[in-house]
Formats: C-alpha cells, structure tokens, sequence
C-alpha cells in the first residue's frame, strides 16, 4: 500500500493535481488557501484585492516581527473594501473550486488554519473525504484526522465580523477532538505534537504552537506515524516517539512533493 501525504498546499492546484500519482490514496493536512503569499506578493486572495505593493508592506511588517503594525495596515486596508466579507467569500470559493478539482480519488483531508472549513463539506464527494476529529480506514490502517491549529494561551475565539478569520481553536477544543481518535495507525494533523524540534521555525526564528494532547494520543496508542505540516521550515522534519516517527511532510506549495508511506 502507497499513501502520498501533503500540507501545507497553499494555492499550488498544479501539484496537487500531480501529488497522488502512483498512489493508492492521497492525504491532504490542510491549508489549501493562498491567502498571503510571501514569495509572490501579487498571489493569493490579498494580492487579488490590494495588489502586490501593498502586500509587499504587510509581509515586510509581518516578517519583521511587527504584528500591532502588520494588523492596523490590514485593517486600514479592509475599510477601503466594500463588503469585505463577500469579496473574500467569493474568492476563498474560486480557489477550493480549483483545488477541490485538482484532487484525485480517493483525497482525505482536514481542514488547516488558514481554512475555511464550514465551507468544505459542498465539496466532499466524488471521492474526496473530509475529516476532523473522525477516523477512515485506509489500507487496512486507521487514520485519525484533526484539523486547525491552535489559539495563543489566554486568548478567547474571536467573533465573526472581519472579513475571514483562521481556523484556530483552544487547547481543549483540539485536545478533546484529538483524545476522541481511538486505536490510530496514523495520526493526520496540521500542527505538529509539542516536541521544540518540530515546532520551531528556523526562517521565522520562532515556536509555533504544538498540541500536547497530541503527544498523550501517540503516547496511547503508539501509532506508527504522526504526520503533520504547519510549521514550513522545521528545525528537525522527524522525530521518533517511542515506535511513532512524527513527520513533518514538507511545505508543499514550494516542494510540489508529497511525502509517501508504504506497508
């Protein structure tokens, strides 16, 4: 049995077309949207809306570690849009028509933080699985699948009302949905366990956010693989927990190619 797994996908429809050849299943860990596009500031739903020069000036606050300044650019930027909310609805549905398209039979995939999950279920179907917090049988092997990734400690979920918000969720709220996946085989998440070696951003020069019920989920059932993105630049892309080899399976939008699982 030959599973392609990929995250991380950001826009890239072309590869994703390609990701499952010679596969017998495809596995996709979310962040399917291009929504910022740091290497091509024209790209992705803010340079469709504000073009690339005004992109450029958000990344460069963003990248430079000024996230009060980068948020109040944005905000001044969204007042200048009629129906903010609608110009993104509409172009968040125009890149999954794409990328939904793109996927071959059969796909199974969780949403990632950069989703818009309550959208994915009109495009499940012809082959295509979406999960969170469910298990499907692939091969034999119980796959566990949860999406999103996780809020900064102390921060509440914020209200709709800007123009799209990230899928992102509490600590309890993921760990509960994670400790929910009984007897997996292999562990399908877009964030990585909390373990600072896959966690740790060597370009951005900081942590993101791992679940530590993800470690008592390996702990538990000692899958043999925990497969995750999220994190583009990892300090380490493996490390084994106990018989569980926890993978970060690449940055596919740059890569273009899936990490595979044989048995």
């Amino acid at each position: 049995m030959r599973v392609h797994v990929v995250s991380d996908v950001h826009g890239n429809a072309e590869a994703l077309a390609r990701a499952g050849d010679g596969a017998d299943a495809l596995v996709v860990l979310g962040d399917l949207l291009d929504f910022v596009d740091y290497y091509d500031h024209g790209n992705g739903i803010l340079g469709r809306i504000f073009g690339a020069e005004k992109v450029r000036v958000f990344a460069e606050m963003r990248t430079g570690r000024m996230p009060v300044e980068a948020a109040l650019y944005l905000r001044s930027l969204w007042a200048q849009v009629d129906d903010a909310a609608e110009v993104v609805r509409e172009a968040v549905l125009e890149q999954y028509e794409r990328l939904f398209a793109a996927m071959p039979a059969p796909t199974y995939a969780t949403p990632g933080n950069v989703d818009s999950p309550e959208l994915w279920p009109r495009f499940a179907g012809r082959g295509v699985h979406v999960l969170d917090g469910e298990v499907a049988e692939i091969g034999g092997l119980r796959f566990g699948f949860v999406g999103g990734a996780l809020l900064p400690p102390a921060f509440a979920p914020r209200r709709r009302g800007g123009p799209w918000h990230a899928y992102l969720r509490t600590e309890e709220d993921f760990g509960a949905a994670a400790v929910g996946l009984t007897d997996v085989d292999v562990l399908c998440t877009h964030i990585p366990p909390a373990v600072a070696d896959l966690t740790y951003d060597v370009v951005a020069r900081r942590p993101e956010f791992g679940s530590h019920a993800l470690l008592k989920v390996i702990e538990r059932d000692r899958p043999r693989w925990s497969v995750f993105g999220h994190v583009h630049q990892p300090l380490s892309r493996r490390v084994r927990i106990g018989r569980t080899e926890c993978v970060n399976v690449g940055h596919f939008q740059r890569t273009g190619t899936p990490h595979v699982l044989r048995w």
